[in-house]
C-alpha cells in the first residue's frame, strides 16, 4: 500500500477554516479508493499561495525529502501554489524524492491537462537535471556531509548545483558506514549518535529511517549515492556533487 500526504490550504475571508476539513475528507476519501494510506495530514490557514513560505508547505517539503511518503494528494494544483515556477520547484523535489503529485481533478479535462503539464515539466526538469549531474554537480537538494556553496560563477551569474564538503558531518557519514559494514543496525547507531549529542540532518535527533530510509527512493545515508560521483573541480579547487 502506498502512503500518501494530503495537503490543504485557504486564504482568503472568502473561505473558512472549515475549508481545511474540507478539502482534507474528500482527499481522504479518494485515498481511500485508491487503497493508499495516510502517513499525515499537512494544511496551511489563511495563507495565499503566492510563497512557498509556509509552514505547513515547508514540513510537507521536508518529509518528503526523507521518503516518509510518496504521494502528495491536494484537491488541485493551486492548493500548492499558484504561481508555475512554485509548481515546478515542489514538482522537481517531490520527483528527486521518488514521489508524485496527486489531484482529484485527475480523470476529467482539467485533470488531463494537468497531466500533460506536469509530464511536461517532468521532461524538463529530467533534461536540466542530467545537464547538472553531467557538469559534475549536484542534480537537486542537498544532502547531509555537504555544504552549498553560494557565490558567483566566472559569467558573473549565481553559482548553481554546486557542494563542498563539511569534514565534520563527512566524518559522521564515514562513522556510519564503518559501524554498518560491521554489523551494527540502523538503530543502534541512531541511538550512539544521539547518546553523544550529535545533530543529525536539519539539527534533529537522529532515527533509524534517517540511515537506512528507503532504497528505492534513495533517501537515508546508507542509500544515498551523492558521495560517489564527487569530484574535483579542475576550475575552483572546489568538491562537486
Amino acid at each position: 500500500m502506498s502512503a500518501a500526504a494530503i495537503y490543504a490550504r485557504y486564504s482568503s475571508d472568502l473561505q473558512r477554516e472549515a475549508s481545511i476539513e474540507d478539502q482534507n475528507r474528500i482527499c481522504r476519501e479518494r485515498a481511500a479508493k485508491e487503497g493508499w494510506s495516510i502517513y499525515q495530514e499537512y494544511s496551511d490557514s489563511g495563507i495565499s499561495a503566492a510563497s512557498l513560505i509556509r509552514p505547513g508547505t515547508q514540513k510537507l517539503l521536508r518529509d518528503a525529502l526523507d521518503g516518509r511518503f510518496g504521494i502528495i494528494l491536494v484537491e488541485s494544483l493551486d492548493r500548492l501554489s499558484r504561481d508555475q515556477e512554485d509548481i515546478a520547484h515542489i514538482f522537481k523535489r517531490i520527483s528527486f524524492a521518488g514521489g508524485r503529485i496527486a489531484t482529484l481533478s485527475e480523470g476529467g479535462l482539467k485533470g488531463t491537462m494537468g497531466a500533460l503539464y506536469l509530464k511536461d515539466l517532468a521532461d524538463k526538469t529530467r533534461r536540466g537535471l542530467r545537464g547538472r549531474v553531467e557538469a559534475g554537480k549536484s542534480g537537486g537538494g542537498n544532502s547531509y556531509g555537504y555544504d552549498v556553496v553560494r557565490g558567483l560563477g566566472p559569467n558573473g551569474q549565481p553559482l548553481t548545483g554546486e557542494r563542498r564538503i563539511n569534514a565534520r558531518e563527512a566524518a559522521i557519514v564515514r562513522r556510519i558506514f564503518e559501524e554498518h559494514a560491521a554489523g551494527v543496525s540502523p538503530r543502534a547507531i541512531a541511538k550512539r549518535l544521539n547518546a553523544e549529542g550529535v545533530p543529525g540532518p536539519s539539527g534533529k535527533a537522529w532515527g533509524p529511517s534517517t540511515i537506512h530510509g528507503n532504497r528505492q527512493h534513495g533517501t537515508g545515508i546508507l542509500n544515498n549515492e551523492l558521495p560517489a560521483y564527487h569530484r574535483p573541480s579542475a576550475s575552483n579547487g572546489l568538491i562537486l556533487s
